[in-house]
């Protein structure tokens, strides 16, 4: 009999838009779980529900292998789980009372129970863990285990005498190399990797290097790892790095930190130890305009392999930043820009509309911005209303009928904005098309000036300003009649 079956309730093929890109990762956050309770001489396997079709596929694995435990802990590192979307709720649902049925013991950690409990409690979960959970869990299981009293133990709720018990919140853990590496073995990193292919992308895999943000912007939910900043070390990560160049042969990764690299001289040293051990890979990530303008950050990153770097630009109004409490300037989005193209480092822009009182003015400075500025690639979303942010208390009145997207292609406002849904679901195409129409431009202006650049891709960048630009047009005149 298996001890503990790990799963997860995040399934791509339930979201069609993250299906279609192609490019998934394993569920990180699940395999430092069972990593440590593996250490902790549990036996363990994985359930990786990413690449299944729905969550009828877990029931002939329960009936084989008839695990004690059934712990549903979603990857806290992507983003797309802290969304909350509901095609993935109803799925951990079906999940909690399939393993019900099997007489598992059901504990489900994720920032969708954290904030919403009772209803995973009602569906017959017997523990919900609330935030960062591996330290959590480990003191549950082995008080279960052992018949110890579940008063005392920080982070869970759960149901005693037909009354929902909520424990005092954990604190979260400041040294991260306390944790062991992630249990990438219980992972078929083959089957990620034929997805992979069919996006004609370098096959990637995901690391965290740090857990938290220190950082208040008022629309952003941090239901697992808080308001805290704490960092693996450098060599920690380096370690993870060479097991996975080893292992699977991967030399690309996604530094899914919300923010990387923000502990002074992390990078420099990440730097210095990629050199000294002569680990060679490329990288991608998630920054601040304002950090990536402290000291020498920009140039030790492209050193050390840095591809690309995704920053929350969000806005090109600072009215729209302040109200965010964003904390960045729009001059600051201008000038990492420039440093980072100098570089030959790949920029892309987080983009969000829909802010309360956003103008048709601020809309067209961002717009501009992006075709002026012509990133490598933008990221498109409008302003979500998560439960424990500044901008949910404004906003929570109006979510009556609808709090949470089905999923990440929903695009719905939920709340009263300056527009409709309608609205945004066609300005996000118009500025996507706007980009790609100033990526042509640019490519054109440069093939002209030298004309042994042109590549296959570049001619194909150029030959679709004849689709952009018409459609382009035709979507702005649909705007101005949404307005």
């Amino acid at each position: 009999m298996l001890d503990i079956l790990f799963s997860h309730s995040y399934y791509y093929r339930l979201d069609p838009k993250q299906w279609k890109n192609k490019t998934p990762f394993p569920p990180l956050g699940t395999l430092y779980a069972a990593s440590l309770l593996r250490e902790n001489g549990f036996s363990t396997e994985l359930f990786d529900t990413n690449l299944l079709k729905s969550p009828e596929t877990i029931i002939p694995v329960l009936q084989k292998k008839k695990p004690k435990y059934l712990v549903i802990y979603d990857d806290g590192f992507n983003y797309l789980t802290k969304m909350c979307l509901t095609n993935m709720r109803e799925a951990c649902f079906e999940m909690i009372e399939t393993g019900k049925k099997n007489n598992c013991i059901v504990i489900v950690n994720s920032s969708d129970a954290t904030d919403h409990y009772k209803k995973y409690l009602n569906t017959g979960a017997d523990f919900v863990i609330q935030g960062e959970g591996e330290i959590t869990l480990l003191e549950l299981i082995n008080a279960l285990e052992n018949k110890n009293p579940l008063n005392e133990i920080d982070g869970i709720v759960f149901k005693k005498d037909n009354e929902i018990q909520k424990n005092k919140p954990r604190t979260v853990l400041q040294n991260l190399d306390e944790l062991p590496l992630p249990a990438w073995d219980l992972v078929n990193i083959n089957e990620y990797r034929k997805v992979w292919k069919q996006s004609h992308q370098e096959f990637t895999l995901n690391i965290a290097t740090t857990r938290g943000c220190p950082y208040k912007c008022n629309w952003c939910a941090k239901p697992i790892y808080g308001n805290r900043y704490n960092a693996h070390s450098p060599k920690y990560i380096i370690r993870e790095i060479k097991y996975l160049k080893e292992h699977f042969g991967v030399a690309r990764f996604w530094m899914c930190d919300d923010i990387f690299g923000l502990k002074p001289n992390w990078v420099q040293e990440f730097n210095v130890l990629l050199k000294q051990e002569k680990v060679n890979i490329n990288y991608f990530i998630q920054s601040r305009v304002d950090l990536l303008l402290k000291e020498d950050t920009i140039d030790c990153l492209a050193e050390s392999g840095l591809e690309e770097v995704w920053v929350g630009a969000e806005s090109a109004s600072q009215k729209i930043l302040d109200a965010m409490d964003k904390g960045t300037r729009v001059e600051q989005i201008y000038e990492a820009t420039r440093l980072l193209k100098e570089k030959k480092v790949k920029i892309a822009f987080f983009l969000q509309f829909g802010y309360l009182g956003e103008t048709q003015d601020d809309i067209q400075k961002t717009i501009a911005m992006v075709k002026e500025l012509c990133p490598d690639n933008i990221g498109i979303s409008v302003s979500y209303p998560l439960p424990g942010t500044h901008f949910y208390e404004k906003v929570k009145d109006d979510l009556k009928l609808k709090a949470n997207w089905t999923d990440s292609d929903d695009f719905e406002i939920m709340f009263q904005g300056s527009y409709t849904s309608d609205y945004y679901r066609k300005l996000q195409r118009f500025v996507h098309k706007e980009f790609r129409i100033a990526q042509g431009i640019n490519t054109l202006k440069d093939i002209i000036k030298q004309p042994q650049l042109l590549t296959i891709q570049k001619a194909k960048t150029i030959a679709k300003l004849m689709y952009y630009i018409p459609s382009s047009f035709l979507d702005k005149i649909k705007l101005n009649q949404l307005t």
